[in-house]
């Protein structure tokens, strides 16, 4: 049965404090291009609706989408995180599994037999550490 490990709430925030940041730059040129040039208000209007919307559509993403590790009985999945390494493996191929700290952050690193590695930071996941170890554990000793 596949286990899917969401998003911390801290980060998804961060990530959507980022597009509304880049969605507001947007409006601001688009009313800069109105303004200066007597542009079509259109244009203004057209941004505007594009911004909202892309908003609405990140924060569906975020709420229904946003697992970070999707672990199953043939491997484990990875994505939204940046220099994870190998985001997908099956367990055949896994050699060990370590706790670390990389930056100055706790990760999980999963070690493959070809010298991959994976490493996931356990702070963007919405779980406990230790259940998140556990249940990586057991699906490795289950291969």
């Amino acid at each position: 049965m596949p286990s899917d490990y969401r998003l911390a709430p801290q980060f998804a925030a961060r990530l959507l404090g980022l597009t509304l940041i880049v969605l507001g730059l947007l409006v601001f040129v688009a009313t800069m291009i109105v303004v200066l040039f007597s542009a079509p208000v259109m244009i203004l209007n057209v941004t505007v609706v594009v911004a909202v919307i892309g908003i609405f559509a990140l924060g569906w993403v975020f709420k229904q989408k946003s697992w970070v590790v999707r672990t199953t009985p043939e491997g484990y999945v990875v994505k939204w995180v940046r220099g994870a390494g190998t985001k997908q493996a099956r367990w055949l191929d896994v050699e060990s599994l370590a706790t670390d700290t990389v930056a100055g952050s706790p990760c999980v690193v999963i070690r493959l037999r070809d010298g991959r590695t994976t490493t996931i930071p356990v702070e963007v996941i919405a779980a406990d550490r230790e259940r998140f170890v556990s249940e990586l554990q057991d699906r490795l000793e289950a291969r």
